[in-house]
């Protein structure tokens, strides 16, 4: 067994990272503007599945970017994936980051009308996207990452026209209702999303797609 390791200093790990992960895709060819995310993703999992099983919309990165330059602001499904994100970068172009499931009202909510709290936090999103008057509208940046029922209530917000938003992160990992609420999402003809199809995600991985595109920037 050989025991000597590769000897990388702090700042040179994630440089280094992503030049096994480019050695390791080989000649894998991307749709335009999407290798970097997908190259973060594996970066942050140390899973090359996510070469396989992200699925972009048509010009989805251009949108994002677009939206994230207009001030898009991202509300995500755990206070994890809000932890992960790069608020600073964020508010440079005058975004923030939200999560509603530690609202006493979302608990509320859920409880009064036998929901879960990702789903009445989809309902709290779309009160706060309908409350901006007129031209003053957020633009908003839904990333999912730990429950399918927030992808659900998304999904049915969406149809309803309740809610407009600017990119959906649909990357809930697990077993139940998982699979059929990314499928989905799939099915939505004007909203753009990334999706990794499948059972793997993550709040690491919702964050790190945000982060992904705000270092586009």
């Amino acid at each position: 067994m050989n025991t000597e390791l590769e000897q990388v200093l702090p700042a040179q790990i994630e440089k280094r990272s992503f030049e096994i992960i480019t050695e390791e895709l080989g000649e894998r060819v991307f749709v335009p503007g999407t290798e970097p995310i997908v190259k973060r993703c594996i970066h942050t999992s140390a899973d090359f599945d996510y070469a396989e099983n992200l699925v972009f919309s048509e010009k989805v990165v251009e949108k994002a970017l677009g939206a994230l330059r207009r001030g898009a602001s991202i509300v995500t499904d755990t206070q994890m994936a809000k932890a992960g994100i790069n608020k600073k970068k964020l508010a440079q172009y005058g975004g923030q980051v939200y999560c509603f499931m530690s609202d006493e009202d979302v608990a509320e909510a859920a409880r009064e009308n036998g929901t879960t709290r990702a789903a009445a936090s989809m309902e709290k999103a779309a009160g706060l996207y309908q409350e901006a008057p007129g031209d003053e509208t957020p633009g908003l940046i839904f990333a999912i990452g730990n429950a399918p029922t927030a992808l659900i209530r998304l999904y049915e917000l969406i149809r309803e026209g309740r809610l407009a938003p600017e990119l959906i992160i649909g990357v809930p990992v697990g077993f139940v209702n998982v699979v059929q609420s990314k499928e989905m999402i799939l099915d939505l003809k004007d909203t753009p999303y990334i999706v990794a199809r499948g059972r793997k995600g993550g709040s690491n991985i919702a964050a790190c797609i945000c982060n992904a595109l705000l270092y586009m920037m």
